[in-house]
C-alpha cells in the first residue's frame, strides 16, 4: 500500500502536541539510542526534529526519512521501502511510526528496518490502557517507578485518521508484534515502559547475524 502524509507541519506546533509526556518520550528515545553508542543513526519519521537535533549534538551522523516533504527530511520515502543499502546505519530509530501503517504492512516495515540496520533498532509504539502509576524520588539516591497497566485488550481499534492499530487492543498483542519482529530478523534485547510516559512501549532490538 502507498501511504500519504496524514497531517501537515502545523500538527507538531503548539501545546496540544508538545505535552509533558511527549517530551518524556523524546527523553526515553534518546536514552535507549545513546546506550547503544551508534556512530550513525537513521530516524524514521521526523516529527519536530527534537531527537535528531540532540543526537547530532552528541556527535552521531543522523539521517532522517519521512513521507512528508513539508517536514524537510533528508530523504523522502516510506518505512516499507527505504532507499538505502543493506547495513547502512548502526541503528534505526522508529518512534511512534509503525502504527501509522496498516498491520498487514508491519512485517515489511520491520524487514526494512532490519535490512538497513547494522546492529540495532529502537522502536516505540502506542500501548493505551488503564494506568496506575507513581514516581518516587529520594534525594541523593535514586528514582523508583511503580507502574501497573491494564491494556484495552477487549477493544477493537478503529482507524482515527492517524493510527491504523495500537498495541494491546484486540488482535494487536505484544507477543504477535514480537513474533513479527523475530521473523524480520530482530531479537528483543530491551523492553521498557515508564510511569512518566505510560502511553508508549519501547523496544530495543538487535539484528541477527
Amino acid at each position: 500500500m502507498t501511504y500519504a502524509p496524514q497531517v501537515d507541519r502545523r500538527h507538531y506546533e503548539g501545546s496540544a502536541y508538545r505535552s509533558s509526556e511527549r517530551w518524556m518520550s523524546y527523553w526515553h528515545q534518546l536514552e535507549l539510542v545513546r546506550a547503544q553508542k551508534p556512530a550513525s543513526v537513521l530516524e524514521v519519521g521526523v516529527g519536530e526534529g527534537v531527537v535528531a537535533e540532540r543526537l547530532k549534538a552528541d556527535g552521531a551522523a543522523v539521517t532522517t526519512i519521512d513521507i512528508a516533504e513539508d517536514l524537510h527530511p533528508d530523504v523522502v520515502g516510506s518505512v516499507t521501502a527505504m532507499p538505502f543499502g543493506d547495513n547502512s546505519f548502526d541503528l534505526v530509530l522508529a518512534a511512534e511510526i509503525l502504527e501509522h501503517i496498516e498491520w498487514k504492512d508491519v512485517p515489511q516495515a520491520l524487514s526494512e528496518i532490519a535490512r538497513v540496520s547494522k546492529s540495532h533498532a529502537v522502536i516505540s509504539i502506542p500501548h493505551p490502557g488503564w494506568v496506575f502509576s507513581a514516581i518516587v524520588k529520594i534525594p541523593l539516591f535514586s528514582r523508583f517507578e511503580l507502574f501497573f497497566q491494564i491494556p484495552f485488550f477487549w477493544k477493537s481499534h478503529e482507524f482515527n485518521g492517524e493510527h491504523y492499530w495500537e498495541l494491546g487492543k484486540n488482535g494487536y498483542q505484544i507477543k504477535e508484534f514480537l513474533k513479527r519482529a523475530h521473523a524480520a530478523g530482530l531479537e528483543l534485547v530491551v523492553y521498557k515502559k515508564h510511569a512518566d510516559d505510560p502511553a508508549h512501549r519501547f523496544f530495543v532490538f538487535e539484528k541477527r547475524a
